[in-house]
């Protein structure tokens, strides 16, 4: 008699680390090491140096991404001074560099830890506010974080800024676009992996409990003052350690960039990317960086071409606009951001031709 095999329809998990697995086919492993080999060992030597300072900067930003998405989207703490404790990294690091001669591989860490501490110190008003009180906290943390940047001037220089040497690992020097390239994105993978591997312990659970109910979740034994303070911290590490990364990558540090433009200009990127999703992140500060870099080059068109060439800067705004209908569009018609875009492309060619 001939037997038949029956296949599940479903997931039917039997252990709790099934259900934690990142990828639950060899074919998603697979095409993870071609991803990252495609990366490393032939992006960075085709890539024109205009392309790869595009491609840093995404680099850079998506680290810093990352650490506000684990805030907002995991923890469900909102937070307007994440372009500040960019600058504090930014900062730290130059100081570290400059004045106590601190080289390049543990100036890094050493910026992120110190912008993590800045940022549990703004996190405790956390423990009695949430919603809009706990962002009118975190924006007066951006407002005093600016301010000491620029007037603090015996250890941030004030508006001058500071000027770092040029880095060097085991006497290999970044000296070009290349070579930061390498290390920016080695930096960009294993805390990606950090941060997916975070949201897997009970500590990631513990945010999402927070985020979802944090009554709730008191209830249920969790801590939630100590817990947010933590998110807050890893938040700003993460932030830290990119605002170190950009400001040996830029060479000079000062305090301009970092303003309240910088951190709604992050909500952006996680609300577009997807809130709750780490590869999300990454989506949405490509697609923020692309987005300004073709709004900057038509700008530079239009301003250079027929009426537009007498209004100045007058044509700067459209870059703001057209900045700002994205956003709209994106919470209006896909508010999951790009990460559910990309898992719905996903399901339709794993199901094709089914409709089901």
């Amino acid at each position: 008699m001939k037997k038949f095999r029956f296949h599940p329809c479903g997931n039917y998990h039997e252990r709790y680390s099934q259900e934690l697995t990142i990828f639950e086919t060899d074919f998603g492993r697979f095409w993870l090491c071609i991803g990252i080999l495609f990366l490393f060992f032939v992006l960075p030597f085709v890539s024109s140096p205009y392309f790869l300072y595009v491609l840093n900067t995404i680099g850079i930003i998506s680290i810093a991404a990352i650490g506000l998405n684990i805030l907002i989207g995991f923890t469900g703490q909102i937070s307007l001074g994440h372009g500040a404790f960019i600058g504090v990294g930014a900062y730290a690091a130059a100081i570290l560099a400059t004045s106590l001669g601190v080289p390049f591989l543990l100036s890094i860490p050493l910026a992120g830890l110190i912008s993590a501490l800045v940022g549990m110190i703004f996190g405790i008003p956390s423990g009695r506010l949430k919603g809009l009180y706990l962002t009118i906290a975190t924006l007066a943390g951006q407002i005093i974080i600016e301010y000491v940047l620029i007037h603090w001037e015996s250890l941030t220089k004030g508006t001058m800024g500071i000027t770092i040497p040029r880095p060097n690992i085991f006497g290999f020097k970044l000296d070009n676009d290349q070579s930061f390239f390498f290390v920016i994105f080695s930096c960009l993978v294993s805390m990606t992996w950090i941060a997916t591997n975070v949201m897997r312990t009970k500590f990631g659970r513990a945010f999402i409990a927070i985020r979802d109910n944090d009554r709730a979740a008191e209830g249920m034994g969790i801590p939630i003052f100590g817990y947010k303070l933590l998110s807050f911290g890893i938040s700003s590490f993460y932030a830290g350690v990119a605002g170190a990364l950009w400001a040996y990558y830029m060479i000079s540090v000062t305090s301009e960039p970092f303003n309240l433009g910088l951190s709604v200009e992050y909500i952006a990127m996680v609300i577009i990317g997807g809130l709750g999703s780490i590869t999300g992140s990454i989506y949405g500060a490509i697609f923020i960086t692309f987005l300004n870099e073709i709004l900057r080059i038509l700008t530079d068109i239009l301003m250079n071409v027929g009426v537009f060439a007498n209004a100045g800067l007058n044509v700067a705004p459209l870059r703001e606009f057209f900045f700002g209908m994205a956003i709209i569009m994106f919470i209006l018609f896909e508010p999951r951001g790009l990460a559910e875009v990309w898992r719905i492309i996903r399901s339709h060619f794993r199901l094709w031709p089914f409709p089901y």
